[in-house]
């Protein structure tokens, strides 16, 4: 007689329900797993039969073979603990059959037979829900899976809190969603003193999820205004924080079960490898693109990053998703992400400055800037100068627009694409637009048709340039709330893609 218990075998983001089977059968005593188990899960016979052993509970003299079907399907991971003890402990009887079959459980065993938390248990309780069961997970996960109201998540403390709650001795309550989280950092765009252009361009790019390039002498402040971009774009939907609190589910980045309503804010070294980046590894975890997902990725820097890292950049700003292709998987994971990148003028920052240039002015500006390809540059819809903020200017009062008032405006601007792609779940910001949609809702009046023809020409716009200057005229004309495309605000636009001095 073959007892199951089910749980999930992750690829990315999507968790795969996997049957595991017990069969205790007469023979030499022997505990083998079968069905394409990685290491840790070859590893869990120990684990299980230390933590049996923990509650007393005798194996018997037979041979016990545990097998995770689909058998070609990879496992991977110490979360198979929990289902293989439950599969077995239902083979022998200890709970009802029909108990562990009406369950999705994931855990990791400790020899004591205590229970520790793993990553994924959001995903996994998608996957409860669609598979209409209920999800057993370690107690500290419990949290986090709970936001899936569709299913009922029970968290345990140990392998015997399961027996008693499965045989009716005690029954353990459903857990609890963790706390919605959505504290601010405390930083303020009106710390910035100047860079009037510069805060423009920031709130344009938080309208419309715009990518962002920034170029400066050091000390111009380029971080400090990154910085702050979180602090001005809207807190994440429903549906968006729960798209990202996936990622970070199978990352292993949830804190206590809660999910944050706060952006996404990553900074990666320059320093860092593409598979940091873009994702990878041994079992394709998600990189800090996708981790970025809904939020800002900020690249200081930008000519440091190594030359393969940037060109893989280019398709996931174009797609919104990134495949991870490696010879035992293909996982794809989604990277709707701002980047917002800032980089000197040249290697030693101060080509602007006659003072301070060095001899190689402009050559070594060219050598440095020409690290980033034409093709990724024409993928960045904003590019801004950061130049000098004067000692007199620092000594005066903080002025302009708070945070706050800017992130009025480009909540109000991200409530109107709402209306207007609400009957496109696809589309949620003007950065997404694309083809006909783009042209119904961007196309300027005649005025501002004329004028875009002129600019185009004399500055030799390619075609996906033109249509990033489109999307960014249309968040424009959001933030001025005027339902067409003006010729001041193609204008603008355009004054966002000029070249700067040193990038001819």
């Amino acid at each position: 007689m073959v007892s199951r218990a089910y749980t999930v075998a992750f690829e990315g983001v999507q968790a795969h329900q996997v049957e595991v089977q017990c069969a205790v059968t007469p023979g030499l005593p022997a505990f083998s797993i079968v069905g394409l188990p990685d290491k840790a899960v070859s590893e869990a016979r120990d684990r299980v039969r230390s933590a049996l052993a923990a509650m007393a509970i005798a194996l018997p003299s037979k041979r016990i073979t545990i097998n995770l079907s689909p058998a070609d399907l990879p496992k991977e991971g110490s979360h198979f603990d929990l289902p293989i003890a439950v599969a077995l402990l239902a083979a022998l009887g200890t709970i009802p059959e029909d108990a562990a079959e009406s369950t999705v459980s994931l855990g990791e065993l400790s020899l004591d037979g205590s229970l520790i938390p793993v990553t994924g248990a959001l995903p996994a309780a998608m996957s409860a829900a669609q598979d209409d069961r209920s999800l057993l997970c370690p107690r500290a996960s419990g949290a986090e899976a709970a936001w899936v109201a569709a299913t009922q998540v029970i968290g345990a403390d140990c392998l015997a809190d399961v027996v008693r709650h499965y045989s009716g001795q005690s029954p353990l309550a459903p857990s609890e969603p963790g706390e919605v989280t959505g504290e601010s950092s405390g930083l303020d765009l009106r710390d910035v003193k100047g860079q009037e252009r510069a805060k423009r361009a920031l709130e344009i790019a938080a309208a419309g999820r715009h990518h962002l390039f920034m170029i400066g002498a050091p000390g111009s402040g380029k971080s400090m205004l990154a910085a702050r971009l979180p602090s001005i774009l809207p807190p994440l939907s429903p549906t968006e924080a729960l798209e990202t609190s996936m990622i970070h589910s199978v990352a292993g980045l949830m804190d206590q079960g809660g999910i944050s309503r706060v952006r996404p804010f990553r900074e990666p070294h320059h320093t860092a490898s593409m598979a940091a980046i873009v994702g990878g590894g041994r079992r394709a975890m998600p990189g800090e693109i996708s981790l970025a997902h809904n939020g800002v990725l900020f690249m200081d820097e930008l000519p440091e990053f190594s030359r393969a890292v940037l060109e893989t950049l280019r398709q996931p700003i174009e797609s919104g998703e990134v495949m991870i292709a490696r010879a035992n998987a293909h996982v794809t994971y989604p990277s709707k992400f701002m980047l917002v990148a800032a980089a000197n003028p040249c290697r030693c920052g101060h080509m602007f400055d006659p003072e301070r240039a060095c001899a190689r002015v402009p050559d070594c500006g060219e050598d440095y800037l020409g690290r980033l390809s034409g093709p990724l540059l024409d993928r960045l819809d904003l590019r801004i100068e950061v130049p000098p903020v004067s000692f007199s200017d620092l000594e005066l009062p903080a002025n302009g627009a708070s945070s706050s008032d800017i992130a009025a405006r480009v909540a109000n601007a991200r409530d109107i694409q709402q209306k207007r792609f609400e009957q496109n779940p696809l589309l949620r910001v003007n950065a997404d637009a694309q083809g006909q949609i783009l042209e119904e809702i961007a196309t300027p009046d005649p005025e501002g048709r004329e004028f875009f023809a002129k600019a185009a020409k004399r500055f030799s716009l390619s075609a996906r340039a033109y249509h990033r200057v489109l999307r960014v005229a249309r968040t424009i004309a959001d933030l001025d709330q005027s339902d067409a495309v003006l010729k001041p605000h193609i204008a603008e636009a355009i004054s966002f893609r000029l070249p700067t001095r040193n990038s001819n």
